[in-house]
């Protein structure tokens, strides 16, 4: 089958590789819709953590965040699942530390992550393996599109509800990428009034477009008293101003990851009497994801710009865009 390989920093193709084999326990998925994710940026450019830490090498295929069908099965695999449209979780634990039996697989010590950490290949193909354990079923509601942005939807809507948010709460989203927005739609479909921060001209005219009227740069950001702050980007400074705008006793949610170490004075999150939350993983909402779209609650797919094929990962990658507003690129490697 044909699949995306990066092989070092800046350097990947398009190569012919071994097609998977569904192994005890696992399905064979044929592969319709990924996301490019900002993680699989990094790992392109040899800036991920993982890389350095020994948690992943090249050769890679990358790939987090797919929506496909079931084709194959291996032995002990309900025999319900194949033909079934699918998406699936990228942590997989080992299933049997006390992480994984309390339900928290995606900080297993020993976990894999599909298409990220432990040489477990990624979506970026025609096909992909994954444990049955793993697969969550997409209802009709939910197309492709949209369950190729389940893996997103998980991470910010848990980054909401750990947020603490009531209805009519003020909240504040540091960033105006995937996550961010998604967090927004989330923190909005809950009742919250909801403001956005961000740089890019173009990103804040398409959340605008969105229908989020509170959205601003740093220098226009209003003295607002926020309920919760919630840090959806990847800059180093705005850990620290998360912590100084959130109202005293509110909450801070960080899901975002910098490049570099970034400082928070916890003298200021004690005297202020803050709770502090890091999301990694969006594991136990993706059901509920899959929920809210398929009630319409949220609907992630305006933030899909274009969807390509495979031979334009390498392009992708290296930071070209194809023509739309929004910050999500889907690849079908059918096309």
């Amino acid at each position: 089958m044909r699949a995306y390989v990066v092989t070092e920093p800046h350097t990947g193709a398009v190569q012919e590789v071994a097609a998977p084999v569904a192994s005890p326990g696992h399905v064979v998925v044929d592969v319709h819709r990924v996301g490019v994710c900002g993680t699989d940026v990094e790992f392109f450019t040899g800036e991920m953590a993982y890389l350095h830490q020994g948690h992943a090498h090249y050769p890679m295929r990358l790939g987090h965040e797919w929506a496909g069908v079931v084709s194959a099965l291996g032995h002990g695999v309900d025999p319900a699942w194949l033909g079934r449209r699918v998406t699936g979780d990228t942590m997989i634990g080992c299933g049997r530390c006390a992480r994984c039996l309390s339900g928290r697989r995606n900080v297993c010590a020993d976990r894999t992550e599909i298409g990220i950490r432990g040489g477990l290949p990624g979506a970026l193909a025609e096909q992909l393996a994954v444990p049955a354990s793993a697969l969550l079923a997409l209802p009709d509601a939910v197309d492709d599109a949209a369950g190729a942005m389940v893996e997103p939807g998980g991470n910010a809507l848990r980054a909401v509800l750990s947020a603490g948010l009531a209805k009519g709460d003020r909240a504040l989203i540091l960033g105006t990428g995937t996550i961010g927005l998604l967090a927004a739609e989330f923190a909005r479909a809950q009742g919250a009034e909801v403001h956005l921060m961000g740089e890019s001209e173009q990103t804040l005219g398409f959340a605008r477009a969105l229908g989020f009227p509170g959205v601003w740069t740093r220098a226009e950001l209003p003295a607002l008293p926020w309920d919760a702050v919630i840090d959806a980007s990847n800059a180093p400074t705005l850990p620290a101003l998360a912590l100084d705008l959130v109202e005293p006793g509110k909450r801070v949610v960080y899901i975002g990851i910098a490049g570099v170490p970034s400082l928070v004075d916890t003298r200021t999150m004690l005297l202020k009497d803050v709770t502090a939350v890091g999301i990694l993983a969006g594991s136990p909402s993706l059901a509920q994801t899959i929920e809210h779209y398929a009630a319409g609650d949220v609907d992630p797919r305006p933030l899909v710009s274009a969807t390509v094929g495979l031979d334009h990962v390498g392009e992708i990658l290296a930071g070209t865009r194809p023509a739309g507003s929004g910050p999500k690129i889907h690849i079908d490697p059918r096309i």
